[in-house]
């Protein structure tokens, strides 16, 4: 089968056309700028090849047009016709408490979805952008919505569960549903397949937006974000964790209204704050700390400090620990960041092997051969999950 996998974002739309089966990528790529003029890059593996165009894209339907053009161009192309696509499956941010797993969209799908705005007003109206565009161009291919939150509905009450008044709860559905599902669930599957099931997992989502799971034979027992992917550990530019008597403060003492705290929160903090502005790019972020830049370090020992804090948490929470893995974009190339956050831990039975860990996004082990937990590096692979649900569901 040939799997079209759509991530599609308020003016931007991400795009793999990929076989479920083998993982083999045969076109990736991103459409940039919708809605203002309109970019589209596209990639080719196979045939070594990298387009990038301007394209008018006033809407995500232009964009997808586009996306399925060069998909069937005869030179930058890798189908004859779109008629060998089998089928589409959408990212969709926030699915609430009515998906647990991934599910072939029709007119009722979409209604629970346009319900879950108010709980994801950044994510799911882009979302539903991009479905509704695939189902205009493409109206005889089966569409699949894979949600980020459905991985975490197996946690416990007493995890998602806030210490609010039950009304919000009932009436509003306020809760932890935590995010980076796909990517948790996949390493879940990747853990079971190389050390076995049965096991107590932490999962490092770790890169400009961060998340850990708690994972016991292959569930999510608790994660670190929440409501929104605002809460957890600091991240690029998001807070983490914070006291919310912080966001009341800024409004009252800087005269700002509760939208343009939530924007500082979300786009001006996290080790981009801390750093005093050097970057939330955690690259940038050590190389200014090398050269003596003490914001720049302390941005980067806040984010081990929190990271290492949810690992203890979790440990206590699992009762116990097999494996630590590390993921995503920090997780799986931070050579300097994994260290610091195994550093400590060896209460834990985590031990780092400092020569192991000198990789940059290759799956291996990197713990030391006495170590009692065994530490991963495993690259992730949301788009695949997407792929291998949407493929089983249009079966």
């Amino acid at each position: 089968m040939k799997i079209l996998v759509i991530n599609a974002g308020s003016s931007s739309l991400k795009y793999q056309l990929m076989d479920p089966d083998s993982g083999d990528v045969f076109a990736k790529g991103l459409c940039e700028r919708i809605g203002i003029d309109g970019r589209l890059t596209h990639k080719a593996p196979a045939k070594d090849i990298k387009v990038v165009s301007e394209i008018p894209m006033p809407t995500h339907a232009e964009a997808i047009t586009a996306v399925l053009d060069i998909l069937v161009d005869p030179v930058n192309g890798v189908v004859s016709s779109v008629d060998e696509i089998d089928a589409v499956g959408h990212r969709v941010v926030h699915g609430g408490m009515k998906f647990a797993e991934s599910c072939l969209i029709d007119e009722a799908c979409l209604e629970a979805v346009r319900a879950c705005i108010p709980l994801g007003p950044l994510h799911n109206p882009a979302n539903l952008l991009g479905i509704e565009a695939c189902q205009k161009i493409l109206p005889n291919k089966p569409q699949v919505a894979v949600f980020d939150t459905a991985y975490h509905m197996t946690m416990p009450p007493k995890a998602y569960r806030y210490a609010i008044p039950d009304e919000y709860y009932e009436k509003d559905s306020l809760r932890r549903y935590g995010f980076h599902g796909t990517s948790h669930r996949y390493i879940a599957k990747r853990v079971e397949a190389l050390e076995g099931k049965g096991l107590k997992v932490i999962n490092c989502h770790l890169g400009n937006g961060s998340s850990l799971a708690a994972i016991l034979d292959g569930k999510c027992q608790d994660t670190s974000m929440g409501l929104s992917p605002l809460c957890g550990v600091p991240m690029g530019t998001r807070v983490g964790d914070i006291d919310t008597t912080v966001a009341q403060y800024i409004c009252k003492n800087y005269n700002k209204s509760m939208d343009e705290v939530m924007t500082i929160l979300n786009k001006k903090s996290g080790v981009f704050g801390l750093s005093g502005g050097v970057s939330s790019d955690f690259r940038d972020l050590e190389a200014a700390a090398a050269q003596g830049n003490e914001k720049a370090q302390l941005a980067l020992d806040k984010f081990a400090y929190e990271v290492k804090k949810y690992i203890g948490a979790y440990a206590a929470a699992l009762g116990g620990l097999d494996v630590l893995v590390f993921t995503a974009g920090v997780g799986e190339n931070g050579v300097l960041m994994r260290s610091m956050i195994c550093e400590g831990l060896e209460f834990l039975g985590v031990k780092l092997d400092q020569e192991k860990n000198k990789l940059r996004g290759d799956e291996r082990i990197i713990s030391a051969a006495d170590s009692k937990v065994k530490i991963w590096v495993i690259p992730t692979n949301e788009e695949l999950m997407i792929a291998q649900d949407t493929a089983a569901l249009a079966k």
